[in-house]
């Protein structure tokens, strides 16, 4: 299938899952994304001013925990303009201190060097065509400052093959930071099970590199 053809597809996926789903009834839900919000701790050492972007960080309650916390430069990208209204709703007027980015992470031009810190709780693993996974790791490449931090969730070994109707891939540590490359230092990676709102039981792994 042609490249341009698998994008509106994934796109209208992505509209209709946040259109008639609750933001709580997806498979990925969780109340507070606490491992993420360790990482990223840890990765802007107290620094609140730390430029920030979740991608595909839609509904995800990941931005009201920054904001909590004094986080006052923050980017959500995503491919659905449902999934951002969801979380823009849901901030109120705090949403105003966001910037809200509606975009296909392997489609966007980012500004140069212009982010400290990237995070992506599952959205890499849904890309399975060897040359999205190129884009992604391209618009890192120009988006996040040399010695900023790159924090990657995927489905790890023993996670499902499939999420939301789609097919997925799975990572251990060493594959998903081979798809990054040399210019990518690994720092740390750990692997969690994530209780879906269902009851099943989900394996997620981490990654944090540091751009070289």
């Amino acid at each position: 299938m042609p490249a341009i053809v698998t994008l509106v597809l994934m796109k209208q996926h992505w509209e209709n899952v946040y259109e008639t789903k609750a933001s709580n009834q997806v498979s990925w839900y969780r109340p507070h994304l606490e491992t993420s919000l360790a990482l990223i701790e840890r990765a802007t050492s107290g620094d609140l001013s730390a430029s920030l972007i979740d991608v595909g960080g839609g509904a995800s309650t990941l931005v009201d925990d920054l904001i909590e916390r004094g986080y006052r430069d923050i980017t959500i990208l995503d491919i659905s303009q449902a999934a951002l209204a969801l979380a823009r709703n849901r901030l109120g007027k705090a949403a105003e201190s966001v910037h809200w980015l509606h975009a296909d992470v392997t489609e966007v031009s980012l500004p140069a060097r212009s982010i400290a810190v990237w995070h992506d709780r599952a959205v890499f693993h849904f890309l399975t065509a060897p040359q999205m996974r190129q884009a992604y790791v391209n618009a890192v490449r120009q988006a996040v400052k040399p010695g900023g931090h790159v924090i990657v969730s995927t489905f790890g070994p023993e996670g499902p093959s499939k999420c939301s109707g789609l097919d997925v891939m799975r990572y251990d540590a060493d594959s998903l930071h081979a798809e990054f490359g040399a210019h990518f230092r690994l720092v740390e990676s750990s692997k969690e099970l994530h209780q879906t709102p269902f009851g099943t039981m989900q394996q997620f792994l981490y990654c944090h590199c540091i751009v070289q």
